[in-house]
Formats: C-alpha cells, sequence, structure tokens
C-alpha cells in the first residue's frame, strides 16, 4: 500500500490511498484544479482516481468533490446519513456516481471498514485494508472511546486528529465561547491530550506510525502537538521514535508511506 496526505487542516483535507492498482481519495477539500496539481506532483493523473471516500460534508473536506466527480467521472462514496447533509452540496455528482453504504464495502482491491465517530454532523472515520495491510483515517470527533479504537486496532499506520492545545483555546484565541465549547465539546475535535491517549492504546496494540493531523490554525501547532503528546507517552514508559513515530500533518503534502 501506499498512502500520502495531500493537505490536512481547516483550510481542506484529502488523502491519496493506493493499493495494487487501487486508487482513491479519502475527502477532498481542495479546489479542483488545486487536487490535480497535487496529484500530479505524486505522479497520478486525476483519471486514475477509481472513487472518493467522503467522511461528512463540511467543506474543508469536501470542496473539490462536484467538479472533481463530474470532470472525471469518479465514483463519490458516502454513508445513507451523510448524503442527506451532501445533497444540496454535490449536485454535479452524477446519480449513477452516487454510492452509498451503510457497512464495509469493497473498491476493487481494498476493502473499506467505516466507523461512526462524534462530531456536530453524521461523520465518519474509515480504515482501509489492502495487500494484508490496515490503515485507518479518523478525524473529526470530539471524543473517542473503546468501539473506535476497536474498530482502527491493528492498523500499522493511522492519520489521527490532535485539533487543538486546551490551554491556547481557551485563552489565546478570539473564538466567541460559544465555539469553543463547541470545538472542545464532545462532538467537536480532539485535543492534543486526548489523541495522546489514543495513540497510547494503539501504540500497546501494534500501530508503528502516527500522523497527527487536522491541526488547528489558530489553536495549536505542529511543534506543540507533537511535543505536548510525546510528553504524555513518555510517561507511560512509550518512547517516540522506539515505541512509536510521530509525524504531523500540515496544509502541504506529507511524507509517502510504503506498507509492505
Amino acid at each position: 500500500m501506499r498512502v500520502i496526505n495531500l493537505a490536512s487542516g481547516s483550510e481542506g483535507n484529502i488523502t491519496y490511498i493506493e493499493s495494487g492498482n487501487t486508487k482513491v481519495l479519502m475527502d477532498d477539500g481542495l479546489s479542483c484544479s488545486e487536487t490535480v496539481r497535487r496529484l500530479n506532483l505524486i505522479g497520478v493523473t486525476p483519471n486514475e482516481i477509481d472513487a472518493i471516500v467522503i467522511s461528512h460534508e463540511h467543506s474543508d473536506h469536501i470542496k473539490g468533490v462536484d467538479v472533481f466527480a463530474s470532470k472525471y467521472n469518479t465514483p463519490v462514496y458516502a454513508h445513507d446519513g451523510v448524503w442527506f447533509g451532501l445533497d444540496n452540496k454535490l449536485k454535479k455528482v452524477s446519480s449513477v456516481n452516487r454510492r452509498s453504504f451503510e457497512e464495509g464495502f469493497s473498491i476493487k482491491e481494498l476493502d473499506i471498514d467505516p466507523v461512526e465517530v462524534p462530531h456536530d454532523v453524521k461523520c465518519y472515520g474509515f480504515s482501509f485494508n489492502g495487500e494484508g495491510k490496515k490503515i485507518s483515517i479518523l478525524t473529526d470527533l470530539g471524543h473517542i472511546n473503546d468501539r473506535i479504537l476497536n474498530a482502527i486496532k491493528g492498523s500499522g499506520l493511522v492519520y489521527l486528529e490532535a485539533n487543538y492545545d486546551r490551554k491556547m483555546l481557551m485563552s489565546g484565541t478570539r473564538y466567541p465561547l460559544t465555539l469553543k465549547m463547541r470545538i472542545d465539546g464532545p462532538n467537536g475535535h480532539l485535543s492534543n491530550e486526548t489523541s495522546s491517549e489514543a495513540v497510547e492504546f494503539l501504540t500497546k496494540t501494534g500501530t508503528r506510525q502516527i500522523v497527527l493531523s487536522h491541526l488547528s490554525k489558530e489553536n495549536n501547532t505542529p511543534n506543540l502537538a507533537y511535543t505536548s503528546i510525546c510528553e504524555n507517552l513518555n510517561k507511560h514508559g512509550i518512547i517516540e521514535g522506539k515505541d512509536i513515530r510521530i509525524d504531523v500533518a500540515t496544509p502541504s503534502i506529507g511524507a509517502m508511506f510504503r506498507l509492505k
């Protein structure tokens, strides 16, 4: 498998996953032209994309879907409950290319398992299984629990939200209190502290690579997310670089991971 995050954060999210001859995007929160440009930079043409899998309806995850899917005749997969919020936002996607799922599904050589996550709209994370490997992408969730962790357990690579530093959110931004409470609430986003708890579990169940994802431009920094999570792991005897490797996704194209 080959996986690369093409963009991460509040301005757009998109991840490329490849297994054998299967090539898919999870979300497309960039413009169509920018998506194509970034695909070209990694040696992929837009016509090669077999499908786009959508997590939820927010614009930073679907901005480019309508134009991309209509221009390149690309199937778009989303849960029935997510489609309910997408109908008025993806008007150019043809009816034949609107694909729904309730449970696990396959796209050619990739088996995909959705897991519902708590957000302020219907939202899903996914595990992608191919060539005997499993990777998971889990962003846009207000809290994490055993059901979610068990769904992604066994992934060699996990893209995991570390959206905000709580102190920075509460005291360092000019966000209105209602927005701060939404972000910090059970249907908002994951803090660095909560993300570190998930990383601890994943490390103990076999994951060897974490990519901290969907960082807030206003309420976090790559260095703060990385440092605070590593410090929390150290308290539990988990050493970054030895027991687990941790990278941080940015709005730019990230590292390419090859799972063999």
